[in-house]
């Protein structure tokens, strides 16, 4: 075989325009699969972009740098289920509910809280049904988090943030066990929250 013929098969090849009866079975290929993604990003998970320094250092730790933004797997499999002290999970804002945001679960129902600035009152015991929310950041005018808006409803929360996907040198699983906060907290009990019998 040539060189020259070898150049104008690669040239018809390049100048290949799909026809009407070629393009007109791609939605149909397509179609199918809109559902499937919805639900998975609905109930299984998705990617996440952390914007913002509140979770600094501990997400986007070169944020004063760089202004890099962490990426991050945020599960949506049953993300109530059993939930601790020191997980990070996203949640609908109650002031923009539009707005995703990610913090870190500081006390669970029943907790009694030692609220930080902005909070108007020096502690809080967690109702039912909800939790206290903060950001790393020691700065606490740098995080919108449960002292500004007090406990969230657990009905809020849409997901768990489990792994940094990006960037590589953080790449790996989220270890919210390590976590020591800086909020002072007394642990109480579930039965103690005040709520709703």
């Amino acid at each position: 075989m040539s060189t020259s013929s070898i150049f104008s098969q690669l040239n018809r090849r390049l100048r290949w325009r799909p026809t009407w009866r070629e393009v007109r079975y791609w939605p149909l290929t397509i179609l199918p699969w809109i559902p499937a993604v919805i639900f998975f990003n609905d109930h299984v998970g998705e990617h996440v972009w952390i914007n913002g320094q509140s979770m600094y250092p501990f997400l986007n730790p070169s944020f004063n740098e760089d202004l890099s933004k962490d990426l991050c797997w945020n599960s949506r499999w049953n993300p109530t289920a059993n939930l601790k002290r020191g997980m990070i999970v996203s949640y609908q804002s109650p002031a923009h509910p539009e707005v995703l945001v990610v913090k870190r679960i500081i006390a669970l129902e029943g907790d009694i809280v030692y609220t930080r600035a902005p909070c108007p009152v020096p502690t809080v015991q967690i109702p039912a049904n909800h939790v206290w929310v903060e950001g790393d950041n020691k700065d606490s005018t740098k995080s919108l988090d449960s002292n500004t808006y007090g406990p969230i409803p657990l009905n809020l929360i849409t997901g768990r943030l489990t792994h940094v996907i990006w960037p590589w040198r953080s790449l790996g699983a989220i270890h919210w066990e390590e976590f020591k906060g800086r909020t002072r907290v007394i642990k109480g009990r579930r039965d103690d929250a005040p709520g709703w019998d």
